[in-house]
Protein backbone atom coordinates (compact mmCIF):
# COMPACT_ATOMS: atom_id res chain seq x y z
CA UNK A 1 0.00 0.00 0.00
CA UNK A 2 1.49 3.69 -0.88
CA UNK A 3 0.23 6.56 0.83
CA UNK A 4 0.63 10.17 -0.38
CA UNK A 5 3.76 11.94 1.03
CA UNK A 6 2.58 14.40 3.63
CA UNK A 7 5.06 17.02 2.66
CA UNK A 8 2.98 19.55 0.84
CA UNK A 9 0.17 19.53 3.44
CA UNK A 10 1.38 21.28 6.21
CA UNK A 11 -1.32 21.39 8.15
CA UNK A 12 -2.96 18.28 6.93
CA UNK A 13 -1.85 14.54 5.81
CA UNK A 14 -2.06 13.92 2.34
CA UNK A 15 -4.53 12.13 0.86
CA UNK A 16 -4.55 8.52 1.13
CA UNK A 17 -3.53 6.73 -2.29
CA UNK A 18 -4.91 3.00 -1.67
CA UNK A 19 -4.47 -0.07 -5.00
CA UNK A 20 -7.45 -1.42 -6.00
CA UNK A 21 -8.45 -4.91 -4.10
CA UNK A 22 -6.45 -3.78 -1.46
CA UNK A 23 -7.60 -6.01 1.29
CA UNK A 24 -6.77 -5.30 5.06
CA UNK A 25 -6.43 -6.96 8.13
CA UNK A 26 -7.94 -5.56 11.45
CA UNK A 27 -4.16 -5.34 12.85
CA UNK A 28 -2.97 -3.23 8.96
CA UNK A 29 -6.08 -1.07 9.50
CA UNK A 30 -4.65 0.31 13.01
CA UNK A 31 -1.06 0.43 11.45
CA UNK A 32 -2.73 2.65 8.78
CA UNK A 33 -4.97 4.54 10.92
CA UNK A 34 -2.08 5.49 13.22
CA UNK A 35 -0.44 7.03 10.08
CA UNK A 36 -2.94 8.55 9.69
CA UNK A 37 -4.56 10.03 12.28
CA UNK A 38 -6.17 12.61 11.07
CA UNK A 39 -8.10 10.63 8.28
CA UNK A 40 -11.93 9.51 9.07
CA UNK A 41 -11.53 5.46 8.12
CA UNK A 42 -13.66 2.39 8.43
CA UNK A 43 -12.98 -0.96 7.14
CA UNK A 44 -15.18 -3.48 6.28
CA UNK A 45 -15.72 -7.34 6.96
CA UNK A 46 -14.31 -7.85 3.52
CA UNK A 47 -10.85 -5.80 4.61
CA UNK A 48 -11.74 -2.85 2.11
CA UNK A 49 -10.82 0.44 3.24
CA UNK A 50 -13.29 3.23 3.55
CA UNK A 51 -12.57 7.07 3.60
CA UNK A 52 -15.65 9.17 5.57
CA UNK A 53 -15.17 12.41 4.58
CA UNK A 54 -15.89 14.98 7.66
CA UNK A 55 -19.42 15.87 8.66
CA UNK A 56 -20.23 18.91 7.44
CA UNK A 57 -21.71 21.81 10.39
CA UNK A 58 -25.30 20.77 10.57
CA UNK A 59 -24.36 17.25 11.23
CA UNK A 60 -21.67 18.24 13.68
CA UNK A 61 -24.31 20.29 15.77
CA UNK A 62 -26.94 17.64 15.81
CA UNK A 63 -24.28 14.98 17.04
CA UNK A 64 -22.95 16.91 20.06
CA UNK A 65 -26.37 17.33 21.05
CA UNK A 66 -27.41 13.89 20.89
CA UNK A 67 -23.77 12.79 22.52
CA UNK A 68 -25.14 15.57 25.02
CA UNK A 69 -28.85 13.74 25.66
CA UNK A 70 -26.85 9.84 25.72
CA UNK A 71 -24.53 11.09 28.55
CA UNK A 72 -26.87 12.45 30.75
CA UNK A 73 -28.93 9.33 30.68
CA UNK A 74 -26.29 7.46 31.69
CA UNK A 75 -24.46 9.31 34.19
CA UNK A 76 -28.47 9.49 35.90
CA UNK A 77 -28.76 5.58 35.15
CA UNK A 78 -25.46 4.12 35.71
CA UNK A 79 -23.75 1.65 34.36
CA UNK A 80 -23.37 2.28 31.02
CA UNK A 81 -20.43 3.90 28.87
CA UNK A 82 -21.14 6.20 25.71
CA UNK A 83 -18.71 6.71 23.05
CA UNK A 84 -18.26 9.45 19.70
CA UNK A 85 -18.24 9.30 16.55
CA UNK A 86 -14.38 8.80 17.12
CA UNK A 87 -14.28 5.31 18.22
CA UNK A 88 -14.07 2.38 15.81
CA UNK A 89 -15.24 -1.37 17.34
CA UNK A 90 -13.99 -4.39 16.08
CA UNK A 91 -16.89 -5.97 14.77
CA UNK A 92 -16.81 -10.16 15.43
CA UNK A 93 -17.30 -10.02 11.55
CA UNK A 94 -13.93 -8.47 11.67
CA UNK A 95 -15.01 -5.01 10.41
CA UNK A 96 -14.27 -2.11 12.08
CA UNK A 97 -17.24 0.53 12.33
CA UNK A 98 -17.72 4.05 13.99
CA UNK A 99 -21.35 4.53 14.90
CA UNK A 100 -21.88 8.27 15.15
CA UNK A 101 -22.97 7.74 18.80
CA UNK A 102 -22.97 4.36 20.81
CA UNK A 103 -23.99 2.93 24.77
CA UNK A 104 -21.74 -0.30 26.33
CA UNK A 105 -23.02 -1.57 29.37
CA UNK A 106 -20.35 -0.70 31.60
CA UNK A 107 -19.56 -4.74 32.38
CA UNK A 108 -18.88 -5.54 29.02
CA UNK A 109 -16.64 -2.19 28.50
CA UNK A 110 -14.70 -3.23 32.06
CA UNK A 111 -14.64 -7.26 30.77
CA UNK A 112 -11.47 -5.79 28.00
CA UNK A 113 -8.28 -5.96 28.77
CA UNK A 114 -6.74 -2.03 29.05
CA UNK A 115 -4.93 -2.64 25.11
CA UNK A 116 -8.51 -4.00 24.07
CA UNK A 117 -9.57 -0.59 25.62
CA UNK A 118 -7.03 1.14 23.60
CA UNK A 119 -7.13 -0.13 20.50
CA UNK A 120 -10.55 -0.65 18.53
CA UNK A 121 -12.38 -2.75 21.53
CA UNK A 122 -13.69 -5.89 20.27
CA UNK A 123 -17.61 -5.98 20.93
CA UNK A 124 -20.41 -4.59 18.90
CA UNK A 125 -22.41 -1.73 20.72
CA UNK A 126 -25.38 -2.47 22.95
CA UNK A 127 -27.16 0.54 21.27
CA UNK A 128 -26.03 2.63 18.11
CA UNK A 129 -27.02 5.78 16.85
CA UNK A 130 -26.40 6.94 12.83
CA UNK A 131 -26.90 10.61 11.49
CA UNK A 132 -27.51 10.72 7.61
CA UNK A 133 -26.43 12.95 5.32
CA UNK A 134 -28.43 15.25 3.12
CA UNK A 135 -27.05 13.48 0.00
CA UNK A 136 -27.70 9.82 -0.51
CA UNK A 137 -23.94 9.64 -2.00
CA UNK A 138 -21.26 8.26 0.17
CA UNK A 139 -20.38 6.56 3.21
CA UNK A 140 -22.92 8.36 4.82
CA UNK A 141 -25.83 8.43 2.42
CA UNK A 142 -29.09 7.07 3.46
CA UNK A 143 -28.28 3.59 1.31
CA UNK A 144 -24.88 3.12 2.87
CA UNK A 145 -26.03 3.49 6.38
CA UNK A 146 -28.81 1.13 6.02
CA UNK A 147 -26.59 -1.27 4.77
CA UNK A 148 -24.53 -0.70 8.10
CA UNK A 149 -27.23 -0.91 10.11
CA UNK A 150 -28.16 -4.13 8.83
CA UNK A 151 -24.32 -5.04 10.08
CA UNK A 152 -24.62 -4.01 13.03
CA UNK A 153 -27.67 -5.83 13.97
CA UNK A 154 -26.52 -9.18 12.12
CA UNK A 155 -22.70 -8.47 14.74
CA UNK A 156 -25.27 -8.30 18.06
CA UNK A 157 -25.77 -4.82 18.38
CA UNK A 158 -29.09 -5.02 20.50
CA UNK A 159 -30.90 -1.90 19.14
CA UNK A 160 -30.06 1.07 16.34
CA UNK A 161 -31.41 4.08 15.66
CA UNK A 162 -30.88 5.93 11.72
CA UNK A 163 -31.79 9.79 12.09
CA UNK A 164 -32.82 11.17 8.78
CA UNK A 165 -33.04 14.78 9.52
CA UNK A 166 -34.24 15.37 6.13
CA UNK A 167 -37.18 13.68 6.42
CA UNK A 168 -37.77 13.90 10.29
CA UNK A 169 -37.77 10.54 10.25
CA UNK A 170 -36.22 7.15 11.99
CA UNK A 171 -35.83 3.75 11.57
CA UNK A 172 -35.33 1.42 14.40
CA UNK A 173 -33.22 -1.33 14.27
CA UNK A 174 -33.49 -3.80 17.09
CA UNK A 175 -32.43 -7.77 18.00
CA UNK A 176 -35.67 -8.67 18.48
CA UNK A 177 -36.43 -7.92 14.88
CA UNK A 178 -35.75 -9.24 11.73
CA UNK A 179 -35.77 -7.92 8.13
CA UNK A 180 -36.66 -4.63 7.24
CA UNK A 181 -36.65 -1.77 10.42
CA UNK A 182 -39.45 -0.04 11.60
CA UNK A 183 -39.58 3.02 10.32
CA UNK A 184 -40.98 6.32 12.55
CA UNK A 185 -43.21 9.24 10.05
CA UNK A 186 -42.33 12.67 11.40
CA UNK A 187 -41.13 11.70 14.61
CA UNK A 188 -40.97 13.89 17.65
CA UNK A 189 -39.27 11.25 19.81
CA UNK A 190 -37.58 8.41 20.73
CA UNK A 191 -37.55 5.87 23.53
CA UNK A 192 -35.40 3.13 24.32
CA UNK A 193 -37.30 -0.56 24.69
CA UNK A 194 -36.99 -2.28 28.39
CA UNK A 195 -33.10 -2.80 28.06
CA UNK A 196 -32.71 1.02 28.41
CA UNK A 197 -35.14 2.38 30.84
CA UNK A 198 -35.85 5.90 30.69
CA UNK A 199 -33.98 7.02 27.76
CA UNK A 200 -35.72 9.59 25.89
CA UNK A 201 -34.61 11.85 23.27
CA UNK A 202 -36.42 14.39 22.14
CA UNK A 203 -35.97 15.11 18.29
CA UNK A 204 -37.42 18.40 17.50
CA UNK A 205 -34.16 19.84 19.21
CA UNK A 206 -32.34 17.39 16.75
CA UNK A 207 -34.18 18.25 13.40
CA UNK A 208 -33.96 21.89 14.12
CA UNK A 209 -30.40 22.44 14.12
Amino acid sequence: MTLASPAPYPDALAPLLLPDGLRLSPEQFGAVCSANPQAVLELTAEGHLLHMTPTGGETGARNSRLLMRLLAWADSVGGWQVFDSSTGFLLPDGSVRSPDASLVRLERWRALTPDQRRSFPPLCPDLLVELASPSDDGPRGLTALRQKMAAYRANGAGLGWLLIPEQQAVEIWSSEASGEPLRLEAATTLEGDERFPGLRLELAEIWEV
